[in-house]
C-alpha cells in the first residue's frame, strides 16, 4: 500500500516530489506555501457562502461572525409561553451561572433561573452575559426557499436550464462552422474577417445592449426565452479557440475525405467535430458559465415573473424591508452548485483544450 501511494505516477507521489531530490529545497516550501495560499484565497469565499447558507438570521448578523453555523440554546421555562434564550452570566466573584433571558432593555437584561423560575427575575448587565451557543444547521433556509417561492423557483430553474442548454448547443454549431471556414478555407479577406471578429471583444456588452433590445422588440421576442438566446449564439472567443485548434488538424485528412467524395458538410460533421472535442468542451464550459450567470440581458428582455431566470430571482430577495440573507445565500448555493459540479467533472477538458489551441 505504501509503495503504491509513493509511486511516481500516483497523486501523492506527484505532490511529494522535491526539487532537491531526497531532501526538500527551500523553493519547495515557497512553492507549496504559494499554492496553499492560492487554494485558500479561491475556496474560502465559496466555503463561507455554503456554510452561511445553513445559518439562522441571528447567526448571520452577529458580530464577530462565526465560521460554523450556530444558534443560541433555548429552554422552556414554566410560566412563559415561548422558549427563552440561555445566557452564561458572570458574577461578581468570578463564577458563572446559566440564566434564561426574558427580555432586554438597553444595556440591561431581565433573566430568570430556569431551574427555579419562582425566585423571580434578575437584572443583569448585558456585558456580563454571553449566549450559550450550539452547532445547528438551519435547513429551514432551504425549506423556506422552496415553500415561499412556490412554483416560481421551478419555473426559474427550467428557464435557466433551457436558455443554457439551447444557447450552448447553437453556440457550438455556429462557432465551429465559422472556425472551420476560417481555418481550412483559403479565401480573400479571411484574416480581415478574423480580425473583425476579434475586434468585437473590445466592445463592452453594455454599449450594444440598447440596439439588441430594439431588435428583440421588433422581432416580438420580449418576454420570450428566445429573445435571450438568439442575440448571443455566436461568441468571438469561441470562434478564436476553435479556429486555433482546427489549425492543428492536418489538411491531408480533409483531402483524403474529399477524394472519397465526402461533402463539405460531412467532412465538418464526421471529421472536424469529433477531432475538435477538447476545444468544443472548453467552449461549452465557457458558454454554460456565461449563460447560467447572465443577468443584464434577461433583466431587460424578460419582464414577466413566469419567464424569470435564477439570476433575476436572486435579486428578488432584496426589498424595502432589507435583505433576506438566509434565503439569498441558500439560493446562491443552489444556483452555483450545477456549475461547480460541471467544472469538477469537465476540468480536464479545459486544460487539454486551452493547451491545444496554442499548438500549431
Amino acid at each position: 500500500m505504501r509503495e503504491a501511494l509513493t509511486a511516481p505516477g500516483s497523486a501523492w507521489g506527484f505532490l511529494a516530489r522535491k526539487r532537491g531530490g531526497i531532501r526538500a529545497d527551500w523553493t519547495d516550501y515557497v512553492t507549496y506555501a504559494y499554492l496553499i495560499a492560492g487554494v485558500v484565497v479561491m475556496l474560502a469565499p465559496v466555503l463561507w457562502v455554503v456554510l452561511s447558507s445553513f445559518k439562522g438570521e441571528g447567526n448571520l448578523t452577529q458580530f464577530p461572525p462565526t465560521l460554523l453555523p450556530e444558534t443560541i440554546e433555548s429552554v422552556t421555562v414554566q410560566g412563559y409561553d415561548r422558549p427563552l434564550s440561555l445566557f452564561r452570566v458572570r458574577r461578581d466573584d468570578g463564577t458563572t451561572v446559566t440564566l434564561a433571558q426574558v427580555r432586554r432593555v438597553g444595556i440591561e437584561a431581565q433573566m430568570v433561573d430556569p431551574a427555579h423560575p419562582e425566585a423571580g427575575r434578575i437584572t443583569v448587565p448585558v456585558d456580563r452575559a454571553e449566549p450559550v451557543r450550539k452547532f445547528h444547521i438551519a435547513t429551514e433556509n432551504y425549506t423556506r426557499l422552496l415553500t415561499s417561492a412556490g412554483g416560481r423557483i421551478w419555473s426559474s430553474i427550467y428557464n435557466t436550464v433551457f436558455i443554457t442548454v439551447v444557447a450552448t448547443l447553437i453556440t457550438l454549431v455556429m462557432n465551429a462552422m465559422a472556425a472551420f471556414a476560417l481555418s481550412k478555407y483559403k479565401f480573400r479577406g479571411s484574416n480581415l474577417a478574423l480580425l473583425a471578429i476579434l475586434a468585437t471583444l473590445m466592445v463592452p456588452s453594455t454599449i450594444v445592449l440598447v440596439p439588441i433590445y430594439l431588435i428583440v422588440s421588433e422581432l416580438g421576442l420580449v418576454n420570450n426565452l428566445w429573445g435571450v438566446i438568439l442575440p448571443v449564439i455566436s461568441t468571438p472567443t469561441g470562434v478564436f479557440l476553435l479556429r486555433q485548434y482546427m489549425l492543428t488538424i492536418p489538411d491531408e485528412l480533409l483531402e483524403a475525405a474529399r477524394m472519397d467524395h465526402a461533402s463539405e458538410w460531412r467532412i465538418f460533421w464526421r471529421l472536424i467535430l469529433p477531432l475538435s472535442t477538447p476545444a468544443l468542451a472548453v467552449v461549452a464550459i465557457f458558454s454554460i458559465m456565461s449563460r447560467w450567470n447572465d443577468f443584464l440581458l434577461p433583466l431587460i428582455v424578460l419582464n414577466k415573473p413566469e419567464v424569470h431566470t435564477l439570476q433575476i430571482a436572486l435579486a428578488g430577495y432584496t426589498d424595502e424591508n432589507g435583505i433576506q440573507y438566509g434565503m439569498l445565500l441558500a439560493m446562491t448555493t443552489l444556483t452555483a452548485l450545477p456549475l461547480a459540479l460541471g467544472f469538477i467533472f469537465l476540468q480536464r477538458y479545459i486544460t487539454t483544450g486551452i493547451a491545444s489551441t496554442g499548438i500549431k
